[in-house]
């Protein structure tokens, strides 16, 4: 049997092969532990392949401004062009709509509910956008029809639009289309539409079923204008399942995203003392944070800041 010495060194893999296997990390600990260790993983975590799939939805919730840019700034620059997925809430900046499209050659699922996204930034960044398969604008209530109809036009492989309000921002509102007619006009692909606690009619969703004939998921929950025939539906869109427009129970994620693991929505620092929080640390370089044996010196502690207590509590989950 081979003794201790036997066994493989982590630190000597190959960078590529670290960055796929951080990916099972949680954000927290590939932020602030894992460049940490040694070197040679400093290194590797803040590589493209661990960043291809961001997901800080969760931890965006209630995050400061100024603090969730810096966070999107560092690991959408990560990335360095590879990102396929980004899901954050609150996003509110136009520097960092602007950043999100100029890193979106490769992005394919994009969800950004509760952000302040304009149509005129949507007219600016849209064309960037044409790869997109998944688009989720949930609770966006600075764009309407014209944004819709501008990312239809431009993300001519969508298949799944989330486009859910808040319960708060349609009641008492009259019953309007214009939504549903953007949708129905300009994204024929679609097999996954969200669109709960809309003031659309029913003449608004019969036009989205006859012009989205591959559409397999419907959510119209709280949709109280829209009455539609079950029978006919049954019937005429046998490929189609529909929730609503009773609500009934919230239901669990569905088969367009695989969310990642995010511990908590509490926040924390990014790494410091010498790193910076964007670049790669130099292996080569002699700046005092390492001991001889590529330890990161002791004297950097982590500093975890207490979670925001309310954080959730202006905006519901989704329906």
């Amino acid at each position: 049997m081979g003794g201790v010495s036997d066994l493989p060194n982590w630190d000597e893999l190959i960078p590529d092969a670290l960055g796929v296997i951080f990916t099972k990390l949680s954000l927290q600990e590939r932020v602030t532990v894992i460049p940490r260790v040694c070197k040679s993983w400093a290194k590797a975590v803040t590589g493209p392949y661990c960043w291809q799939e961001i997901d800080i939805n969760e931890w965006s919730n209630g995050c400061k401004p100024d603090k969730l840019d810096r966070m999107l700034e560092m690991l959408i620059t990560r990335s360095c062009g590879s990102l396929k997925k980004l899901c954050v809430s609150d996003v509110q900046t136009e520097k960092i709509f602007t950043l999100i499209a100029e890193n979106a050659c490769s992005l394919r699922s994009l969800r950004l509910p509760r952000c302040g996204l304009s149509d005129s930034i949507m007219e600016q960044i849209a064309g960037r956008l044409s790869m997109i398969s998944f688009l989720d604008l949930s609770y966006c209530i600075k764009i309407g029809a014209r944004s819709l109809e501008i990312a239809g036009k431009n993300c001519l492989v969508l298949e799944g639009l989330c486009r859910n309000m808040h319960p708060l921002d349609t009641t008492g509102k009259p019953l309007q289309d214009d939504e549903a007619y953007a949708i129905a006009s300009t994204m024929p692909k679609l097999k996954h539409l969200e669109l709960a606690y809309h003031v659309i009619s029913t003449s608004g969703v019969l036009k989205i079923l006859s012009n989205c004939p591959k559409l397999e998921f419907l959510d119209q929950r709280g949709c109280w204008g829209v009455t539609l025939d079950n029978m006919f539906v049954k019937q005429k869109y046998p490929k189609l399942k529909v929730l609503g427009p009773f609500v009934l129970d919230t239901y669990g994620n569905d088969a367009w995203d695989d969310y990642s693991d995010i511990s908590d929505s509490s926040e924390w620092d990014f790494v410091d003392g010498g790193m910076g929080e964007y670049d790669v640390v130099d292996s080569d370089s002699d700046d005092g944070m390492w001991d001889d044996e590529g330890r990161l010196d002791d004297e950097l502690q982590f500093r975890f800041y207490e979670g925001i207590e309310d954080a959730g509590m202006y905006w519901p989950p989704s329906p």
